[in-house]
Formats: C-alpha cells, structure tokens, sequence
C-alpha cells in the first residue's frame, strides 16, 4: 500500500527477522511546517506479548523485568537472563537518547538519534526534523515463525511544550527501501513495513499549554491571558475559574501571576474596573506572548512581541509563528528575531531565534528571593508592517491583532477581547515621528544582540 499523509509519520521496519525475534527500526518524520516535538515521549501498545530485549537510539522509562519473569516471557523463556532485558511492559514509554550518547558503541551510532528528543520542523532544519532508534524485540508462541511479525498498537507520542497529536493505526505498506550499507549503488529493503500517520489536534478550551496577552499604546489597560488557559484544577474555592480575567496594569505581565493580585486590585480601584470576589484563577501556562501594537502612523504601523517563559527549563532553537490575515500582505520585518512569510500556509509569519539569541531561558530567582518576584526568561522584538499593500487596514478595530499564534507547535489560547482605547492616549498618526522612534529602537535592539 501507498504511504499516507500525515502531520508526523512513523514507519516500523523489520530490517532482520529470527526464530523467535527481531530487530525493528522506529523513524519518526516530522512533515508538518509548523509541529515540532521536545523532549518526546513515545508510548504504544503489544498485543502478542513481546518484549523489547535491548535497543540502539532510544531507552524505556522503566527497565523491570519482574513482568517478564513472573508473565508468560518467563514461561516460555525459562533459562533466560531477563536481568538484561531493556523493557517488559505491555505499554513501554520510551524516550530519546541524549547527545552524548550519540557515538556510543552500544546504544548510539545511529543516524538521526540521540537529540535529547528534538524534532524541529522543515521550516527551521531538515535534518532535524527526523529521529531514528531500534529494538530488538523477542516474541512467545504461536508467532515464533520468523514470518509472523506484528507491529504495536495505540501509538501515542506528546513532548514538553508541544501539539497534541491522533494517530492511527498502523497500516501495512509497501517495504522500505535504504541504500546499500556497502556503498554500492544498490538498495536494500526491509523485511516488512508499517506506518503510523498522525495529525494535530487543536487544543480544547482550557487546554492549551501557551497563551497570548494583548495590549496597545492607545489602551491604559493590559488585555491578559484567558482565566484558566491551560487549565486549572477541577475543585477550587481560592480563585473562580469561570470568571473573565482582569484588566491588568502594563507592568504586571513582568512577574509572576502570584505577585500580580494586588497589581490588579489596585488597578481596578484606580480604574473604577470589575474588582470581583473571588478573583479569578490564573492562566496557568508554562508560556506566554504579549502582542503589544506599538504605534500607527500614516504610512505603516508596528507592534511589539514579547515571549516569557514561566518554567524553570530552557527552551533551545524555539520559533513563533503568527496568523495576521488583514495585516500579512504589509509585512515589512521582524528586528531582534529572523523572520520568514509562508505564503502558503494561510498567511503565516515564521519567527524565530537569531543565531547566538534561539535559547529562550527559564524563570529565575529576583534579586532577593526573599523580596522579589521571581523573573521570567524573555525575548522581545518589534515586528513594522507597511500600509501601502493594505490601504484599508483598521489596526485597532482588529486587523492589527494576530488570529492565531503557535509557540513551538502548540497553539496559544488567545483573549476574547481587544484593547480599547482610553481617553488619555491621542491617535498616533504623524508620518515620521514614528518611523524615527522605530529606527532608533531598532538600533538599540541590534546594539543588544552584538554586545
């Protein structure tokens, strides 16, 4: 059979079959622009009561032969050593190798593996967008017959911060072919071939692992993250987690949602805005996005993208990406972070780290920890567009606020409302002003990255 299409794609080789076992090769292809996986972790399901004996490019969590010796394995197999068996579970969870295991002589020496669970998108690397590992699995009656191969079942794989992925069953195709190990121009083929497509899920409400804030130098007030964005626990009388998120003061974003309560209590006094009881719960998520529109002026308008990290890990070679309908065909640039239009991927704007600036790191400790809030890693840069290709753009009634924002392949819940602007704040509209201010930012940014 043909191989199917899929947002990630798994095909499970038998490259040699023996009485009684064989070595299977595991590759995971990312073919989605936009996913991505981090530190993954792979689980599926044996249904004739296999066991994974050793393996090259990956581990098993759980290394316990107990359920090999006191299950039908230690039946069958009564003069075997399970002592050294990597895995007997009916449903293993396995893991990448980390990088320096990349050139040991019994598990690593793999193509593609050993990335501590890495697996970029094309979009940033194409050999990154593949990982590779193999087992060698021992199997029980009645399939000793080096002809009776069955593929797990149930695959699922998730990483850190990351897409949710539904996979299907493994459907049999049409044999794998690889170049011949000699060097030759030949091909040799695998034994037997299966493939597992999946595709990525958009996340429920209240399920999403990123969020986005938005805010505009016309409105006082910060649009925050949805209440309970990536979840809250099901019983809480501390926070209410139906409640609308409150309006927050600009400085508030820069520290942790537990040092922000008197911040926008103060601010609705102040504002004469909602002071509800009790408050609402906090968004809970591990990252976050603040889109800030930064000025509109006649011919072209910018914003502002600002990335933290709430976690104690680091996220390495990270990437963005926006969805800004109206606003796509005037992109101009992005200064502090590379850039790149997908034209055809609905409208999209790739961003990503500049070399030397692609480690977005994680929450640290303030000044005095017994005082200060703790700091979230952050990474900010202006993004301008030109109104020349979008004469009829409306910046503040909504064009100029992305419909959709992905971190890392996961797509960030985003507010229900817009800014709205305040009394206070006079419409940015001059020509040059703003051009100026833009080019000294700029300069400043790029002065930063080479210090």
């Amino acid at each position: 059979m043909p191989r199917q299409n899929g947002d990630l794609s798994f095909t499970y080789d038998v490259l040699q079959a023996y009485e009684g076992n064989y070595l299977a090769q595991v590759t995971i292809d990312n073919n989605n622009p936009l996913g991505r996986l981090d530190h993954w972790n792979l689980t599926w399901e044996w249904m004739r009561n296999e066991f994974i004996y050793s393996m090259r490019g990956a581990y098993a969590h759980k290394k316990d032969p107990s359920e090999c010796i006191y299950g039908a394995a230690g039946q069958y197999y009564k003069d075997f050593d399970f002592s050294q068996v990597m895995n007997c579970q009916k449903k293993p969870v396995i893991a990448d190798l980390p990088a320096e295991k990349a050139n040991d002589d019994k598990v690593g020496k793999l193509p593609y593996c050993c990335r501590n669970g890495s697996i970029l998108p094309t979009t940033m690397n194409e050999t990154k967008a593949r990982s590779i590992f193999q087992l060698q699995v021992y199997k029980l009656p009645p399939d000793l017959n080096r002809t009776a191969l069955n593929p797990p079942q149930n695959w699922k794989i998730d990483g850190l911060l990351n897409p949710n992925y539904k996979c299907g069953p493994p459907i049999r195709i049409d044999p794998t072919e690889f170049p011949d190990p000699s060097g030759l121009q030949a091909t040799s083929s695998a034994i037997a071939s299966w493939q597992v497509a999946c595709n990525i899920t958009k996340p429920k409400p209240k399920q999403s692992r990123c969020c986005v804030s938005f805010s505009a130098y016309y409105a006082e007030s910060v649009i925050p993250c949805n209440t309970c964005a990536c979840g809250c626990e099901e019983e809480t009388k501390q926070c209410n987690p139906n409640a609308k998120p409150m309006l927050l003061p600009p400085e508030a974003l820069l520290v942790p949602f537990a040092n922000r309560t008197a911040k926008a209590k103060a601010w609705a006094d102040l504002k004469h805005l909602p002071n509800p009881k009790p408050l609402p719960c906090p968004d809970n998520c591990g990252v976050s996005m603040n889109w800030h529109v930064d000025s509109d002026y006649k011919t072209g308008w910018t914003a502002r993208i600002t990335l933290f990290n709430w976690d104690e890990f680091a996220f390495e070679d990270w990437f963005t990406a926006i969805q800004i309908k109206k606003a796509y065909p005037g992109y101009q640039n992005v200064y502090s972070f590379n850039g790149t239009k997908l034209p055809g991927l609905n409208n999209t704007i790739f961003m990503q780290g500049l070399p030397g600036l692609n480690f977005l790191v994680g929450e640290t400790n303030g000044t005095d920890p017994k005082r200060d809030p703790r700091v979230p890693g952050k990474q900010q840069s202006v993004i301008s567009f030109l109104k020349k290709d979008t004469p009829n753009i409306n910046v503040a009634a909504g064009d100029g606020f992305p419909t959709k924002v992905i971190f890392n392949g996961e797509e960030c819940a985003l507010p229900t409302l817009l800014p709205k602007r305040s009394g206070a704040h006079r419409s940015s509209r001059v020509g040059f002003l703003p051009a100026i201010l833009l080019a000294v930012l700029t300069f400043m940014l790029m002065n930063e990255r080479f210090q």
